[in-house]
């Protein structure tokens, strides 16, 4: 599974990037959404890799971040069940989950070199692979 958090504004963004956005649940700043990983989304992500920041979320890590910051669209949010469905590859709203978790600034900041450098620079833009859970941790 992908978590993909959105790093940068939206000013002097391409309406084509924009409607990525707007397609992954992704507002504003310091939003997170979880998607499947398939060659869609992967299109999607290499689109919007210059204002967001995105790697693969872990099952203790995801579980956290619902008990925190998930809410359900109808009704109480069962969280064991939402992990289990969303691990298990069903869609957000099967699991009765909104998609799009609303995260604070991290503590003490994104890497060293800012919110305009790829992550294999130094910067917080692009692919973080595994590293996201930790960038995530520090958002809760």
């Amino acid at each position: 599974m992908y978590a993909i958090i959105r790093v940068r504004g939206s000013i002097n963004v391409s309406p084509d990037t924009k409607k990525t956005f707007e397609l992954l649940n992704l507002k504003s700043v310091n939003h997170c959404s979880i998607w499947q990983e398939n060659n869609a989304k992967l299109r999607m992500l290499k689109k919007v890799e210059n204002y967001s920041t995105f790697g693969t979320i872990g099952e203790t890590d995801l579980k956290e971040l619902l008990k925190t910051r998930g809410k359900a669209i109808t009704g109480e949010l069962d969280v064991d069940a939402a992990v289990k469905g969303l691990m298990a590859g069903k869609k957000s709203k099967e699991v009765n989950l909104k998609n799009c978790f609303k995260l604070s600034p991290p503590k003490h900041g994104y890497e060293r070199k800012g919110i305009k450098k790829p992550f294999s620079l130094g910067g917080a833009l692009g692919d973080r692979k595994e590293k996201v859970n930790i960038l995530i941790k520090k958002m809760l």
